[in-house]
């Protein structure tokens, strides 16, 4: 589903891009240090945009600092103030966030608009389940799909009346299946760029199933140009996430581990082991595929398209490539052995 395209401080959104992966830090903003070290740990798994809570005045005035050690762009979360919007864009932010709905009068956001406007400042309207207006609520009876799409069209239409249209929109709920329609809705009543996500998914266990569920649903209909796996642990877990969920989808390419469950054929520890690959691999950005396979039945045969891989045996194993065996070692060999061939793989 085509949407018109927004530039976020270099990082292209919509018309057909990529599907960019973002997360949201939560150290205390105006803590530079602990900020800065948390943005480049975001950077270093592969977040492509940064959103920085901005609660206080401090916390946008620090933007300016963020910004000199941040390789990618920063977006600043406002609610309530649209002043700290203001203070926010003069420090150089890259995107706002705001819902326009809590901001106060049309003409405070018609001050952010254009604020916006003469910096090339997209701003995505945020709308989540908690957020939706009572007299909207009332006129569908609840949070509804329906309510949650109006309620995000009547904050469109804040800035639309303002002349600005650089706009991404997100409609975020708990529920797996009121986000998805909530964004279909949506998707039909406007082609501005679509931010998806859940909001409060839960802890990583099931806030990723939850994710990968709506996120997933949405991208295989060609909704959606950004996404967030929101997580309640590590942000950097959200980014690990939210790239796994684009290349389950063959969105984005990059490692592949495949393992095959386990059953009473295997006489190798293949549970530690496949975590063990797992966690040495994952700095990894070679799209290759490696797979992790119990025994020969699920070896070389089922894995034959795996650009290399390991197959145990009684307490030993094979190694492969591209169904191909090339050597026997092992089991207390077998992890060394793959990693020697995969920088082999790296190093051509």
């Amino acid at each position: 589903m085509q949407t018109r395209k927004i530039n976020v401080g270099g990082v292209e959104i919509g018309g057909g891009a990529p599907v960019s992966v973002q997360s949201m830090t939560n150290t205390q903003t105006a803590n530079v240090k602990a900020t800065a070290a948390q943005i480049r740990a975001l950077e270093d798994a592969g977040c492509e945009i940064i959103r920085l809570a901005v609660p206080d005045m401090e916390a946008a005035q620090a933007v300016c600092e963020l910004k000199k050690v941040a390789r990618v762009p920063l977006v600043a979360d406002i609610h309530f103030d649209y002043r700290l919007a203001l203070a926010a864009l003069e420090s150089g932010i890259d995107k706002i966030r705001i819902n326009p709905g809590n901001i106060g009068s049309p003409d405070r956001v018609r001050k952010v608009a254009e604020a916006c406007k003469e910096r090339g400042v997209p701003i995505r309207v945020g709308v989540n389940a908690g957020s939706v207006r009572r007299d909207i609520i009332a006129k569908y009876g609840g949070v509804t799909a329906d309510a949650l799409a109006e309620g995000a069209v009547s904050h469109i239409e804040l800035l639309e009346d303002c002349g600005f249209f650089d706009i991404a929109v997100s409609i975020k709920a708990p529920s797996v299946p009121l986000t998805i329609e909530a964004y279909r809705r949506m998707s039909r009543l406007r082609d501005y760029p679509m931010h998806v996500g859940l909001t409060h998914s839960g802890t990583s266990h099931i806030g990723i199933i939850k994710s990968a569920a709506a996120i997933g649903a949405l991208l295989s209909e060609g909704i959606g140009d950004t996404i967030r796996v929101s997580l309640t642990a590590d942000p950097v877990e959200e980014v690990y996430a939210g790239i796994d969920i684009l290349k389950s989808l063959e969105l984005r390419r990059g490692l592949n581990v495949i393992a095959c469950p386990t059953c009473g054929r295997c006489k190798i520890d293949l549970i530690s082991l496949a975590n063990r690959v797992e966690e040495r691999l994952r700095d990894v950005k070679k799209p290759i595929t490696v797979a992790v396979m119990g025994c020969a039945v699920n070896g070389p045969g089922e894995a034959r398209e795996a650009d290399v891989g390991i197959a145990g045996g009684d307490q030993e194993g094979l190694v492969f490539c591209k169904g191909e065996i090339v050597k026997k070692v092992p089991y207390d060999m077998l992890l060394d052995e793959l990693m020697w061939q995969i920088d082999m793989l790296e190093a051509r």
